[in-house]
């Protein structure tokens, strides 16, 4: 009581007596009531993407209430990050974005300032990612934003809002990558080595990360030779060329993986169903070699390999909530802040976006929305 009072700027001598403490406890009450209450702002900030003729205008704005979008609950959003589905929706000519203008930013974590029907008290911390943030509805990338309440995660035990961001949805995707290759394959850390592909993008350096915390030899596919000290202090066993992750044309080549995380697509994956071991299975999520698939039924039928679709936007939220308090846990990467390549404000996202855009990055860029 004595340290609340100190919190709280409350008078509490030496000698105060126990018929005081009721009253003590009426005032922490309240202005715990008060801190608790959040206002929004008349206006606030936020990083827009307009669709011109000649083009796309992205730039931050001043943004009313009357702009926020309809949902049951209110967020001050205090981080993001950006991804490649972020860059997407800011370009000419992308379909990824169903509205203009559009809030980007597929992911968010912040406090519920406006409850609605979620059930969570006011000033609780909570992330969302997926569903249609950051396409339809307005996302991350502003200091306040409302989403349906069944969209809403609460923050899991184990990680701050800075540390969801870090994983945001590059690590739900990594880790829902492990998960069914554990759970519907039956990967185990002896059954061999596991390729990532595209290591050193988002989802690629956390799926290398949780597996390697969790004992599996990894081996890691890049274009960026730059890059590879940083993949083996990140667990890697070994770093391979994207050269090496190339397709020869032969139906199938010999066998090399255990398993294997994919978020790359094209060539790649093709590569990846030609040199899976026997019964073996790759969890595909991404599309940054191509959305084009070239290969034959020989992995299939005669080695008996599984391709593991991995969508993360419209996972059920009871998994999705499971997955993230495994995120605060069991799967919590070892070295979270090694993930960090940048981080940035709303007004350096116009960069951060061109980075991605050009494969110019290196794990992941973080969004201090409210700093």
């Amino acid at each position: 009581m004595r340290f609340m009072a100190e919190i709280l700027n409350i008078n509490f001598s030496s000698d105060q007596r126990a018929d005081r403490l009721p009253v003590l406890a009426h005032k922490v009450a309240g202005s715990l009531s008060r801190r608790m209450t959040q206002v929004i702002p008349e206006r606030f900030q936020a990083f827009v993407a307009e669709k011109k003729e000649d083009g796309v205008v992205r730039e931050v704005r001043e943004l009313a209430q009357g702009d926020l979008d309809q949902g049951d609950v209110t967020i001050a959003v205090s981080w993001s990050s950006v991804n490649y589905k972020d860059a997407l929706a800011t370009i000419a000519g992308s379909k990824v974005a169903r509205r203009s203008p559009l809030v980007p930013g597929v992911d968010l974590a912040g406090t519920v300032v406006e409850p609605g029907s979620c059930g969570l008290a006011i000033g609780t911390a909570v992330l969302v990612h997926g569903y249609d943030l950051g396409v339809s509805q307005h996302g991350g990338f502003s200091q306040y934003a409302r989403v349906p309440a069944e969209w809403v995660v609460p923050l899991p035990s184990g990680l701050t809002e800075r540390q969801a961001m870090i994983l945001g949805t590059a690590g739900f995707t990594a880790a829902l990558s492990v998960h069914l290759l554990q759970s519907r394959a039956g990967l185990h850390p002896e059954a061999g080595p596991v390729l990532v592909t595209g290591a050193t993008g988002g989802v690629g350096s956390i799926a290398l990360n949780i597996l390697a915390g969790s004992g599996y030899e990894v081996v890691a596919s890049t274009g960026k030779a730059e890059s590879a000290k940083w993949l083996r202090s990140l667990g890697a066993a070994e770093v391979i060329t994207r050269e090496e992750t190339t397709p020869s044309g032969k139906p199938l080549e010999r066998e090399r993986w255990a398993g294997a995380v994919d978020s790359v697509g094209g060539k790649t994956l093709s590569y990846v169903l030609t040199t899976l071991r026997y019964g073996c299975s790759v969890a595909a999520s991404g599309n940054t070699g191509g959305p084009d698939l070239s290969t034959t039924v020989f992995p299939f039928i005669l080695r008996a390999v599984s391709l593991l679709g991995v969508d993360s936007v419209s996972c059920p939220i009871e998994l999705r909530k499971e997955l993230w308090s495994r995120l605060g846990g069991d799967l919590k990467p070892r070295s979270l802040e090694d993930l960090v390549g940048a981080e940035v404000g709303l007004a350096g996202l116009d960069d951060a976006l061109e980075r991605i855009l050009a494969g110019g990055n290196q794990g992941r860029t973080l969004v201090h929305v409210s700093g």
